[in-house]
């Protein structure tokens, strides 16, 4: 592809500038920073879903050697302020449990000594009085109308619930010659992050700042929670993210209450106070993808022409409503109808709390749901009207000419060619061949399928999706602040000695900011990707950040790169104004390339380093009227970004890519273990500024989409009781399960990001979920089942396949 605006290196697979500290092991994660006259913490957790506390008793532990303080959940219940929820009923949550705990795993005591193990050892001494209480444990009995109360101030377990309606669903659904139904259900599963989270925090009492050291991914509307819940005001609250964060994949979001009590036990004792996860409290504690039920209804012609669909969804978002959600419901509503011309639409959501960890955000970030539920749905309706899946797929795609398309519930797609991105899967998969190995396989007796799904790669959230939570009346209030939109901001300066040093608080995780942004700028300033700095680090009291700044949503392409590029050309301006002065030229005769600036046409030239310097140090030989110093900062937004409407419309996101997948599997009918036999993968994810990053979020999100697919599964038997607390009952995809996979781009750019880009970092975790399960689905058809509750573990399909031959005894 082409280069950037003023060079050549957007698009190239530029090597990570991030990778040699990493390799070295000189990175710096949260448990890497020096500290001393540390207080370390152990969190004593409930080991029961529901029961009330009677007493908690610290003494034994504050008496034990080497410990520096204890709390129990009352007192900091009573220093705190509840959490609060984008949600009209009112549910007390804070970061410790005071008289109830809700969830196996809730934070009931704290204890601080002078050494982890210390700090653990006298964890075990505290003594907690509980009385048992009949659990909720899952949907089911979350919705039951003799459910007992998760919350006994609210009169169900049921705390949202929206009904929306979009064109004229009923009359699609009496006039369409065929209506498919299928109902699904779906386990939690979530990120397992090489580093769990972490937490150091200290209090200056002559100022009051206390300041948490944390791998907080953002959004960084949360730390207006923190401090709400604090009592403290926000600017005594200052918050740094380590350099590194070894990954998070949306579950960091979680780990603000652990800010919050943290920040207590420093503020309680004016120590530096550390806290680290271990991988079990990570398991049971930290936050789930939300368990689902859903019914998806879809209304189409006799030649495949989809005319309506009605979604009936419950999620279950655990023992309280966690900032962001209800997030994980609410933010697909734009693109619900996917990749697909469907004018009439119909949702049923409802949100319940259970005697479960809550939820929060994970990879998709509740799209792999929708797209698994339309996709499977797509395939059952092919099969009825005796149509390939491709075609009823090609019968309906939205077409490159239809292109800004907005969506009945309010989603604008800004560009696309959906068709080419589908037929250039189905070409690399070699899809009619596919079909043939299927036809010689099953006359051999072997289970052999093949799956296709489309999935609409939304990104960078527009803040106003999660009030779609609260219905319009609310909504409509005079005293209401709508909220929309998403910023970001970025500085690049050229130092007194001509270095181009480029300021971000973007909060990475191991994506390659670094290494995207020095091609940016080395593209806009003419110089080459090593000549620049770049200095991605958040400290909310140093640093250029704004409420919506963080790393999620994959953002960072779409609206921080587009900051970096909006700055760049205002620096470049900067630039040619001076040189243009030194050089007796016309401004428009310019161009910056190989660390000069050069007449055109010419071998006359002035270096950055010389431009620098009289910005720098001969201030008075600048051009008239022109500020010292060669530097600028800018925001960058969408300014067409708009609160969600009094009729339920919503763009909920501000980019759209497009993605097709194609897989083909064998299920063995011995083991019912499930082999990727092919997988072709085609994207759309507008301008590539790096091949190689995104290849690498792409295969990345295949296995966070494979293992939510057949593996991974947070259980609960049925007295709430968790049981997938160690990586021996959570089966995580590892190297030896992952598979090759033929991938492919189509670049159309968007039209909304000066660069073009459109995020990709969630990517084929929303769309291999589909596929697979299409492909398990149609290799089993043979045994007369049809799945329809993931993961697809081999238990599962076993017990599934041995009650049908069971039946057909």
């Amino acid at each position: 592809m082409s280069g950037g605006a003023y060079g050549q290196w957007v698009g190239q697979a530029v090597l990570r500038h991030e990778d040699g500290a990493l390799l070295t092991g000189r990175g710096q994660f949260i448990d890497d920073l020096p500290l001393s006259a540390v207080g370390h913490v152990a969190i004593v957790r409930s080991p029961f879903p529901h029961a009330r506390i009677h007493s908690v008793d610290l003494s034994a532990a504050l008496a034990h050697p080497g410990v520096i303080t204890a709390m129990e959940g009352r007192e900091a219940v009573a220093l705190t302020a509840p959490f609060q929820a984008a949600i009209t009923k009112a549910i007390r949550y804070h970061c410790m449990a005071g008289d109830k705990t809700r969830y196996q795993g809730e934070p009931v005591a704290a204890v601080v000594a002078t050494d982890r193990y210390i700090a653990e050892d006298a964890a075990e001494l505290v003594e907690v009085e509980y009385e048992q209480m009949p659990p909720v444990a899952n949907i089911d009995q979350a919705l039951a109308p003799d459910a007992p109360l998760v919350h006994e101030t609210l009169d169900s377990n049921i705390i949202v619930h929206r009904e929306m309606t979009y064109g004229d669903p009923e009359g699609a659904f009496a006039r369409a010659d065929l209506v498919i139904t299928e109902e699904f259900a779906w386990e939690r599963y979530s990120s397992t992050p090489i580093e769990t989270f972490g937490v150091v925090a200290s209090y200056e009492p002559v100022s009051g700042v206390l300041t948490l050291t944390t791998n907080f991914m953002g959004p960084m509307t949360l730390l207006t929670l923190v401090s709400r819940a604090l009592r403290i005001d926000e600017s005594k609250l200052r918050l740094i993210v380590p350099d590194d964060i070894g990954g998070s994949f949306g579950i960091k979001c979680a780990i603000f209450p652990y800010m919050v009590l943290v920040g207590l036990l420093a503020m309680k004792t004016g120590r530096t106070i550390k806290w680290i996860e271990d991988r079990r409290e990570h398991l049971i504690g930290s936050s789930h993808q939300p368990d689902r039920k859903s019914v998806r209804h879809l209304a189409l012609t006799k030649d495949g022409e989809i005319l309506g669909m009605k979604v009936e969804i419950v999620d279950n978002l655990g023992a309280y409503v966690r900032a962001p959600e209800p997030a994980s419901t609410f933010m697909p509503i734009g693109a619900v109808v996917g990749g697909y011309r469907t004018p009439n639409v119909a949702l049923d959501y409802r949100d319940v709390v259970s005697n479960r960890v809550p939820t929060g955000p994970n990879r998709g970030y509740g799209r792999q749901q929708v797209y698994m539920e339309l996709e499977r749905t797509l395939d059952s309706a092919a099969k009825a009207l005796n149509l390939d899946p491709a075609e009823l797929r090609r019968r309906n795609l939205i077409q490159a000419e239809q292109f800004p398309y907005e969506t009945p519930s309010g989603a604008i797609y800004d560009s696309g060619d959906y068709p080419a991105v589908f037929e250039l899967a189905l070409d690399r998969a070699g899809y009619d061949g596919l079909r043939k190995l299927q036809a010689d396989a099953r006359e051999e007796g072997r289970l052999v399928g093949i799956g296709i799904s489309t999935a609409v790669d939304s990104s960078v959230s527009n803040m106003g999706y999660i009030t779609m939570a609260l219905p319009p009346e609310v909504r409509a209030r005079p005293d209401y602040l709508p909220k929309s939109g998403a910023m970001d901001w970025a500085q690049v300066r050229l130092d007194p000695r001509g270095k181009i040093i480029v300021t971000m608080g973007t909060a990475p995780q191991g994506q390659g900011h670094r290494t995207a942004t020095a091609q940016v700028v080395a593209d806009a300033l003419g110089v080459t990707p090593d000549e620049v700095t770049v200095v991605d680090e958040f400290d909310s009291h140093r640093s250029i950040w704004s409420i919506s700044s963080g790393t999620y949503a994959s953002r960072f392409a779409a609206i921080g790169l587009s900051a970096v590029q909006k700055t760049s050309k205002v620096v470049r301006d900067q630039i040619v104004r001076v040189a243009a002065h030194l050089l007796e030229a016309a401004e428009e005769d310019l161009e910056l390339r190989e660390g000069q600036v050069f007449v055109k046409g010419t071998d006359q030239s002035v270096s950055l380093k010389r431009v620098a310097g009289l910005a720098h140090w001969d201030t008075s030989g600048l051009p008239p009227g022109m500020s010292a110093g060669i530097q600028a900062s800018e925001v960058f937004n969408f300014e067409f970004s708009k609160p969600p409407t009094l009729d339920d419309r919503i763009n909920g996101l501000h980019t759209y890519g497009f993605i097709v997948e194609v897989i083909a599997v064998e299920v063995d009918p011995r083991t019912w273990q499930t082999k990727v036999l092919k997988h072709a993968s085609v994207h759309d994810a507008g301008t590539i500024i790096n091949p190689k990053l995104v290849e690498g979020q792409v295969y990345g999100g295949a296995v966070h989409g494979f293992g939510g697919t057949l593996l991974e599964e947070f259980r609960y038997d049925e007295d709430g009781q968790f049981l997938s607390g160690t990586f021996s009952d959570y089966r995580c995809p590892t190297s030896a399960e992952v598979w090759p996979i033929d991938l492919a781009h189509i670049e159309t750019p968007s039209p909304h990001t000066p660069l073009g880009s459109k995020g990709a970092g969630e990517a084929s975790a929303m769309s291999v979920p589909a596929a697979l399960a299409n492909a398990i689905v149609d290799a089993l058809e043979p045994t007369g089942v049809k799945p329809a509750h993931l993961p697809f573990t081999p238990p599962r399909l076993w017990q599934m396949v041995s009650r049908a031959e069971e039946t057909r005894v």
